[in-house]
């Protein structure tokens, strides 16, 4: 059984399952995979590699527009 941990996302403290990655809550959160750029305490992750991300208690997540342009 998989209990809950607390993380921090966009500011907001969240539950999700102990050894949930990045692409399970964005879509548990009902956030579009490619509409967002995200950051895992400050770092940012590639969407690539959002289901290889696994969090821990105390993550920091956060989703903005990604910035294009030259």
């Amino acid at each position: 059984m998989l209990l809950p941990m607390q993380i921090f996302f966009n500011g907001a403290e969240v539950q999700c399952a102990d050894g949930c990655t990045l692409a399970t809550l964005l879509d548990d959160l009902g956030i579009g995979q490619k509409s967002c750029a995200t950051a895992v305490n400050s770092r940012f992750i590639a969407r690539d590699q959002r289901g290889d991300t696994r969090l821990v208690a105390g993550d920091h997540i956060m989703t903005f527009e990604p910035i294009t342009g030259g």
